[in-house]
């Protein structure tokens, strides 16, 4: 009886000591005095690593003094980008509170060397340069002028470029032919150089407040009500010849809304937006 005792006591005494080594190779201690706290275990400091501050958003508009490019600087300060315009005349005349929040530039996109500066720093780009005059004209500043920005972009780094082109009027695209050649040619490019960035907003007539020198002209009071009535009337634009006369007009609220978002989200699917995509997106909520 006393063989079987003292065997017993010797196998708990023996597995005891196996749980302690065991124990102990983990980094902890076990102890029978139960006034004593196990260390807690070892645990080596990480090494810090310097991770760069995310990238600031910064929106360059060309043509930011203009019409829809006023409406297009607006509206990105009042998302808090940092936004910076490119134009012939640089800082408009106009005294409105966000003017004084848009970095200025003056330069044309015919000649490089006075404005590329201009896209230091940009990540995203939205132009609104075009312009109606002889054919040859038309086509330079249409085409020649969005071309060499697409180009100078792509070269920076850039990674969206929204361009506002124009949608399809039939007749008109022969009377306008240098207009439209020009368009054709900036859309092909943009495509070409922004196959995962680039957007394209084809927005028919576009109405809204346009700043005449210290005149407003409330182009809305016609705008609004043919928006209201052709947005429901799509398929008049299959009848021959007359039908693109039927294209809805869209604020230039809604394609400044669209344009931003276009230009800052990252998800926002690249290709041509036509003028019923327009009113479609400006009416989601900005994300």
């Amino acid at each position: 009886m006393n063989s079987l005792t003292s065997r017993l006591i010797q196998s708990r005494t023996s597995l005891f000591k196996s749980y302690t080594i065991a124990a102990s190779r983990n980094g902890r201690y076990l102890s029978t005095d139960s006034n004593k706290i196990d260390e807690p275990f070892k645990v080596e400091e990480a090494e810090t690593v310097n991770v760069p501050p995310p990238l600031t958003e910064k929106l360059l508009v060309l043509g930011g003094n203009g019409f829809v490019g006023s409406h297009i600087c607006k509206e990105a300060v009042d998302r808090g980008l940092t936004v910076a315009s490119l134009s012939r005349s640089g800082r408009p005349s106009i005294h409105d509170s966000w003017v004084n929040n848009v970095i200025w530039h003056q330069g044309s996109l015919l000649s490089s060397d006075s404005w590329m500066e201009a896209l230091n720093g940009v990540t995203s780009v939205i132009s609104c340069v075009g312009g109606f005059g002889s054919q040859s004209y038309m086509y330079k500043i249409n085409g020649t002028a969005n071309i060499n920005a697409i180009g100078a972009a792509s070269e920076k780094g850039v990674k969206r470029f929204v361009y506002i082109s124009a949608a399809d009027f039939g007749l008109a695209n022969y009377l306008l032919q240098g207009y439209y050649e020009g368009k054709k040619a900036a859309e092909t490019e943009l495509l070409t150089k922004f196959a995962y960035g680039g957007v394209i907003l084809r927005p028919g007539f576009i109405y809204g407040t346009r700043n005449v020198g210290s005149v407003k002209l409330p182009l809305g009071v016609i705008g609004s009500p043919l928006e209201m009535v052709l947005q429901h009337a799509k398929p008049l634009k299959q009848l021959p010849l007359v039908g693109p006369l039927f294209t809805p007009p869209v604020s230039a609220t809604a394609v400044a809304k669209v344009a931003v978002r276009a230009a800052t989200d990252p998800v926002f699917p690249p290709g041509i937006v036509d003028v019923y995509g327009i009113l479609r997106y400006s009416q989601q909520r900005a994300t």
